[in-house]
């Protein structure tokens, strides 16, 4: 058995929260998941459902995002490449360089946790296009490829599992419980775990699946990749409780002295059979990849804190191009997210 130490695990894209202050011993062999009254909820209601459980659990600041609480606002390009119009007729794929809005941030609810924690996981990139007709459009993506569960019934148990969880009583925990019945969590927690040498280094996955359209009207399912230019790359342990609590913020900045951060904005396809609608299933890595263009950060906005405050992301953002599958969690998360952000204000 392996014991997650200390965890303060937090997942999803600002919606989501996995452990909170307390020590998971997981893989309790024929631990029992909490699970939700059973009722039928609109999509509506497990979104609140949703929110009044995050609201409940260890680390919520007042006037700060529910989860990804710490992080940075900064400013670039996108650059979409030439293959990028075949799949979609969305504008920013047409060619010429536009503006973007992209906030990096640890995973955490707590506003000043320190970089280098293990429990500062999953980091997040939300990125906001300016587009020519001077719409916008937003993707988000997290540091682990594959969510922590697939359904959002099952998002509210896992919720109501970790504030049902005392530490001061005895195993099994109810959190314990959920964890050792649901493996894909499991593997997300142990993921989460993993500091990163820079953001500069870190590769971001939507998870979601969406339905690209291009001129012809041809659509196909993908989903989102941002794969830095210098390569994914990880501390030891070791070489993380070096760093300091600012680390990556700090990193951040000096990267951008020296010149702008790229990443590859890429688009996964499915093989046939391959599921679009969960997004806690992982596509094979030999899936067929296109490449759509560079997203370069350019600079730290002058006063990120303010902008922190004004930013509200949507996943249902979308425009001509880009329409939603059967992946019910962007709608979701969206219903989640207006919550979050009129809690925060």
């Amino acid at each position: 058995m392996r014991t997650l130490s200390k965890q303060n695990h937090w997942v999803g894209t600002g919606t989501a929260l996995l452990a909170a202050g307390m020590v998971l011993a997981v893989l309790i062999s024929g631990a029992r998941a909490q699970e939700s009254s059973g009722k039928t909820l609109t999509q509506k209601q497990l979104a609140r459902e949703i929110f009044d459980t995050m609201v409940q659990v260890h680390g919520v600041q007042p006037g700060f995002r529910v989860v990804h609480a710490k992080g940075i606002v900064c400013q670039g390009m996108f650059t979409p490449s030439k293959d990028a119009a075949t799949l979609s007729r969305a504008a920013h794929f047409q060619g010429g360089s536009i503006l973007v809005t992209v906030r990096l941030s640890d995973g955490a609810p707590d506003p000043i946790i320190p970089d280098n924690s293990a429990n500062a996981g999953p980091r997040g990139m939300a990125i906001r296009f300016k587009l020519p007709d001077d719409g916008e459009t937003d993707l988000i993506a997290m540091s682990v490829n594959g969510f922590v569960v697939g359904s959002g019934e099952e998002f509210l148990a896992l919720q109501k599992s970790i504030v049902a969880t005392d530490p001061t009583k005895p195993h099994p925990w109810p959190v314990e419980g959920f964890l050792g019945t649901h493996p894909r969590a499991l593997k997300f927690v142990m993921a989460t775990q993993v500091v990163p040498v820079s953001f500069a280094t870190e590769t971001f996955f939507s998870n979601d699946a969406f339905i690209f359209v291009n001129k012809a009207g041809v659509k196909q399912a993908g989903r989102y990749q941002i794969i830095p230019f210098a390569g994914q790359h990880d501390l030891s342990d070791e070489e993380a409780r070096a760093k300091s609590a600012n680390f990556l913020i700090d990193d951040l900045k000096t990267n951008l002295a020296a010149g702008p951060i790229e990443y590859h904005l890429v688009v996964q396809l499915p093989n046939a059979g391959d599921p679009t609608k969960d997004p806690s299933i992982v596509w094979p890595a030999d899936r067929k990849t296109i490449d759509m263009g560079t997203l370069s950060i350019t600079s730290v906005v002058t006063d990120s804190s303010a902008a922190e405050k004004a930013l509200a992301f949507d996943p249902t953002d979308l425009t001509d191009g880009i329409e939603l599958s059967d992946d019910s969690f962007p709608s979701l998360r969206s219903r989640v997210y207006t919550l979050a952000a009129a809690h925060r204000q």
